[in-house]
């Protein structure tokens, strides 16, 4: 890899001067807020979203694509910058790694992407922990607003994967005041805070979102808040840094904003609001990645997170790879790097279902086929033949091995998008009820027929109508792994009834979170996990991140 160039040179390409781009580690700059609501009135750029078709347990390289999309618009002479979450250390010790992208398309440096970065998540984790300790010292000190022990709702967290505090007991140590009660842990990335922080404009909203996060209950049934045990500023002065975009820059000196880190299933899985206001004011095409596929990332995207801040889709790449579609085939985890014609064929209805999700966003699709060792020309000419069939563009991508020059005829694909297109629209109006958004979304995105809806969905819906808690979008929370509510489903999935088991309401970042099946908000770490390979030399160089 070719020396980074400085910095403040990157910063130089968005238009940021030196007192508009802050040092905040090893070729790492913080972009302070002022100067994000000062350019974001300016001129807009064309934002790109990056979905994909159903993942196999390893993705299919959306972080890798984003980035030698964005190096390669740079290199076709347009202004760009790549759009990307900040990588969770669950699964960075975990079983995906890290989210710097690999190869020949990555952000860099590497190490501080991937362990870190500036310290927003673990900013974000103490500002959550904060809340939980300013609850339980209510309570000990007489508890004035009457909280119900048995209803306190805010969990603790921390940012890697440890099964065991899924279901913890607090408040075990005896004494007088003593009352031991069951609690939880969440993996920062799953915290509300991670959604508010991603959604946040300004300071002045941070407070507000801050205090209408909903902590648990009251005497009479009245819901409680974190303003409500004067957290709220507090909380927002350990994140005066975190809402900041962190700026750093591809392998080839492309700039990156790399902000934010919530999950796609409890919550939106996007880069933040403020990284993504300031890539549109900067540059000709901010490329955003999603998470996961279209009926979760991009669903999400666009009713969540375009819904909220006002932003246009100019395109939308899809991703698609052949290991992806030999496993909508049928075939196993450990053939799915094996050439199979039979099942890439299989598993074109997914990606039918996800060309056609596009489209019921609004959205124009442009499918990138994401090329591995292995792949042959005649499953590739079926993917070609079946997207044509469908109208729909297709362009072969290789950025993993081949950097810029991988993705270039995606890029002029890309630049050649009518700016003045479909540029997407919320699957549901504002105002519609909570279970018809939920039946929308899965009778037109996931190809059920209907939805059922457990006895607990109706106790935490009256409860939410008690509280008055029934506005916004809603961000449905499944597995990534299949257009259902079963991970083990693959293949066409048609008049399946998917249940919506219980709801949870993320009033600070304004959307309810509705469950489908079995979602772990504390993911557990594999029998090999990936922090056996890391280590650190003696000369300082960590090692085994790739």
């Amino acid at each position: 890899m070719a020396p980074l160039r400085p910095i403040s040179d990157v910063a130089r390409d968005l238009g940021l001067s030196s007192d508009e781009a802050l040092p905040a580690g090893p070729q790492v700059l913080k972009v302070p807020l002022a100067v994000v609501r000062r350019r974001a009135d300016g001129p807009k750029g064309r934002l790109v979203l990056v979905t994909a078709m159903t993942p196999t347990s390893h993705g299919e390289g959306k972080t890798v694509v984003s980035i030698g999309l964005a190096m390669a618009l740079r290199r076709l002479g347009h202004r760009a910058v790549v759009c990307l979450r900040q990588p969770s250390l669950g699964p960075v010790f975990g079983l995906k790694g890290g989210a710097s992208g690999g190869g020949r398309s990555t952000v860099e440096p590497a190490e501080e992407v991937n362990l870190g970065l500036t310290g927003d998540l673990s900013a974000i984790a103490d500002a959550h922990n904060l809340l939980a300790a300013l609850l339980e010292n209510h309570l000990y000190h007489g508890n004035a607003l009457d909280l119900q022990r048995s209803a306190i709702s805010w969990p603790r967290t921390l940012d890697v994967e440890d099964r065991v505090l899924r279901h913890i007991v607090v408040d075990a140590g005896g004494g007088e005041k003593a009352v031991a009660r069951e609690s939880s842990f969440v993996i920062a990335a799953a915290s509300e805070l991670t959604a508010i922080h991603g959604l946040v404009r300004d300071v002045p909203d941070l407070k507000a979102r801050i205090g209408r996060i909903l902590v648990g209950e009251r005497g009479e049934g009245l819901p409680a808040r974190a303003g409500d045990v004067q957290a709220t500023g507090a909380m927002a002065a350990l994140l005066r840094s975190a809402i900041k975009p962190n700026l750093l820059q591809t392998c080839d000196g492309t700039p990156a904003l790399v902000h934010g880190g919530p999950f796609a299933n409890i919550a939106h899985g996007t880069t933040t609001r403020l990284s993504i206001e300031l890539a549109l004011a900067t540059t000709d095409f901010a490329v955003v990645e999603a998470g996961f596929s279209t009926e979760l990332g991009a669903e999400k995207f666009v009713d969540i997170v375009a819904r909220s801040a006002g932003f246009q889709v100019a395109a939308a790449v899809l991703i698609a790879t052949l290991r992806g579609l030999r496993r909508q085939g049928g075939v196993p985890d450990a053939s799915q790097a094996e050439p199979n014609p039979a099942a890439v064929e299989r598993g074109l209805d997914n990606l039918g279902r996800h060309i056609a999700n596009l489209r019921a966003l609004s959205l124009t699709p442009l499918i990138a086929l994401n090329r591995f060792p292995g792949d042959t020309p005649e499953e590739i000419e079926l993917v070609r033949r079946f997207a044509g069939t469908l109208g729909v563009p297709i362009e072969e991508v290789s950025p993993f091995t081949d950097g810029a020059d991988g993705a270039l005829d995606l890029a002029r694909r890309v630049a050649a998008t009518d700016a003045s297109g479909a540029r997407g629209r919320p699957l549901y109006p504002d105002g519609t009820g909570i279970a018809d958004a939920i039946r929308t979304i899965a009778t037109t995105l996931y190809g059920a027929s209907d939805v059922r809806f457990a006895p607990q969905f109706d106790e935490d819906l009256r409860r939410l109508t008690r509280y008055g808690e029934l506005a916004g979008p809603v961000c449905i929370a499944k597995t990534p792994l299949s257009l259902t509510d079963d991970p083990k489903r693959v293949g066409p999935v048609h008049d399946f009834v998917p249940t919506v088991r219980r709801l949870w309401r993320a009033a600070g970042a304004g959307f309810t979170v509705a469950y489908l099946g079995t979602i772990e908000t504390m993911p557990g770490l594999p029998s090999h996990p990936l922090a056996d390979r890391i280590d650190l030399t003696d000369d300082g160089r960590v090692v085994g991140l790739g």
